[in-house]
């Protein structure tokens, strides 16, 4: 006899009617409930309902981390004029308020309910002005000037942005490109008129600007990017290169590359290149010539530092500064805490015993006694602790590691010392990895100026144009984005360009290389160097306005600009 198999549905076949969600929205033509006041003195169509408040949200978004989109001003205006006119009042000013008491005087039965729906509004209201703060909460702008501060770090990218076309620095002939060339391996200076009508018609306006796309590199590797180099491992993963596992070839490279080093550093001691880089893949060094950044010798900074560079560099005879060190502790001494003030008794009571230990010799307890007579003179040598050799050289090395791999770190060297860093850097075997993608790769050098063992380069260049929504209409929008190693010199030359080209009206946003910001730090009180200093940097290769412009002394500090703007031929910036 066969068996009977039980007729029944599971419920994950058919599920129940009751499971089943059903939610009601409301629709823009759907009919609202109003009060009685205001469905008297205003129709439905007369009280428009944002459509940002009826849009389904989308089930698959993550709440936390999407922004909330701020409802259009003129929708709002609009919606709290027609609940005005209909009897609601929306808080934010005087009249305002007094037309909700009186509205609250006149219905005290329904006080509570009219209260509710006030409060509701005004934090819709809120919500929107805390929205517009956030998009319009920027940066200060400096104020209007004819030229803008030296910024010594170096740029990446630079986006420049106008109401006019770019088209005249789109597709230059092969004449205008070679001319270029010509013009920038003689040191040419080009002059151009304050405002150019037709720039896409202006030959030198073309030349001037292929002139100030080339920059001088060494090493090249063409399948490698040798700029930047800190944090460059991830674009180097997989692309091998010949010096990788062959010490030959790494011994040929870096003979070849102290050379060119060689080259740059006599260049720049006789005024002939105004400063370099050294990139290399744990700090950037930046030379500079005598006369520029408010200093009357060749100075050196490198960013950032570690311990072990500057015991080495003690070790080899380099005296250097740190130049924020004394800033950091006048911000402690600023905004005084338990721990700030802690680790400064630490740090100066370390000083004070250095110093004792100094004066004493050998360091022996005989000496370190005579050394510490004033706390006998005071009578407490029996409740003070006498700390020992150990934990002051604790104390002492705890202090100098929080410096390391911060802005803090940057090391200046000046005059004859610079010398000596460059035999320091030629002979560091640290200065080249030894392991990882860059093994073996020398530091990268970069140039204005060509030098011995240089290749020449040029930044890449490209307009683009798009149409932007303005109200109701469209407008066009141009950019010009140039991407490569921007060095100092450059930005300004081409901020001279783009203020004949332009009509004195652009904006730039500049992307930095954020290890060379902290180049930007002051390393004298001279606000400018006297004539003499200048003159002898006269063939150096850079126009006599660049160079006015970089002998002033930094005031940017650890930041670096980044957006730079022109109205009217006046420069304003923000850092």
């Amino acid at each position: 006899m066969a068996s009977v198999v039980p007729d029944y549905s599971p419920g994950f076949k058919k599920p129940p009617e009751i499971l089943r969600l059903k939610r009601k929205r409301p629709r823009r033509s759907e009919a609202v409930a109003l009060p009685a006041e205001i469905s008297s003195a205003a129709t439905l169509k007369d009280l428009p309902v944002p459509p940002r408040l009826c849009r389904r949200r989308n089930p698959f978004t993550n709440v936390g981390n999407t922004a909330r989109l701020p409802p259009e001003p003129g929708l709002v205006q609009s919606s709290a004029r027609k609940l005005a006119e209909a009897g609601w009042f929306v808080a934010g000013n005087e009249a305002s308020s007094r037309s909700e008491k009186q509205f609250l005087k006149s219905h005290d039965k329904d006080g509570s309910t009219r209260k509710e729906e006030l409060s509701e509004i005004a934090t819709f209201e809120t919500q929107i002005q805390d929205s517009s703060l956030a998009i319009s909460n920027t940066d200060v702008l400096s104020s209007s000037s004819f030229e803008f501060p030296a910024d010594w770090s170096i740029k990446t990218r630079l986006l420049v942005t106008s109401s006019q076309s770019f088209a005249w620095a789109d597709h230059l002939k092969a004449q205008e490109e070679s001319q270029g060339y010509i013009q920038h391996c003689r040191a040419t200076l080009i002059n151009l008129p304050q405002s150019i009508q037709e720039p896409k018609l202006s030959t030198e306006l073309r030349c001037a600007f292929q002139q100030n796309l080339v920059y001088w590199l060494h090493p090249f590797f063409p399948w490698l990017p040798l700029f930047p180099r800190i944090g460059a491992d991830r674009k180097m993963v997989g692309k091998s290169h010949p010096c990788a596992f062959n010490e030959e070839l790494q011994q040929v490279f870096m003979s070849e590359w102290s050379l060119s080093f060689t080259s740059l550093y006599n260049l720049l001691r006789t005024k002939l290149c105004p400063y370099f880089y050294v990139c290399t893949y744990q700090f950037t060094v930046l030379f500079r010539a005598a006369g520029l950044a408010g200093s009357d010798m060749i100075t050196a900074l490198i960013s950032p530092t570690t311990k072990g560079l500057r015991e080495a560099m003690k070790n080899e005879g380099i005296e250097f500064d740190l130049p924020f060190r004394g800033i950091r502790q006048k911000k402690f001494n600023g905004a005084p805490s338990l721990e700030t003030e802690v680790e400064k008794d630490t740090e100066i009571m370390g000083n004070e015993i250095e110093e004792e230990l100094e004066m004493s010799g050998d360091g022996s307890d005989d000496d370190d006694n005579d050394g510490l007579l004033w706390l006998v003179e005071m009578g407490v040598e029996h409740k003070i602790k006498k700390p020992d050799t150990i934990s002051t050289k604790f104390c002492k090395e705890k202090n100098e590691l929080k410096l390391d791999h911060r802005p803090e770190s940057v090391v200046l060297v000046k005059g004859t010392n610079t010398f000596t860093l460059l035999n320091f850097l030629i002979n560091c075997k640290s200065l080249v990895a030894s392991a990882g993608p860059q093994a073996g790769i020398p530091p990268t050098l970069l140039s204005p100026v060509a030098f011995r063992g240089a290749t020449m380069q040029t930044l890449k260049a490209r307009s683009i144009n798009v149409r932007t929504q303005a109200h109701s209409h469209y407008k066009n929008q141009f950019s010009l984005e140039i991407v490569g190693p921007i060095m100092p010199h450059c930005l300004h030359s081409l901020s001279m360009l783009l203020k004949s080209a332009q009509n004195g009206t652009f904006s730039a946003v500049c992307y930095t290389h954020e290890p060379t910001a902290v180049f930007n730090t002051g390393i004298s009180n001279k606000q400018h160097m006297t004539d003499s200093y200048t003159k002898g940097l006269s063939n150096c290769g850079l126009h006599p306005n660049t160079l006015s412009q970089l002998a002033l002394n930094s005031t940017l500090g650890k930041s670096a600009i980044r957006l730079l703007e022109m109205t009217d031929y006046l420069y304003t910036w923000k850092t």
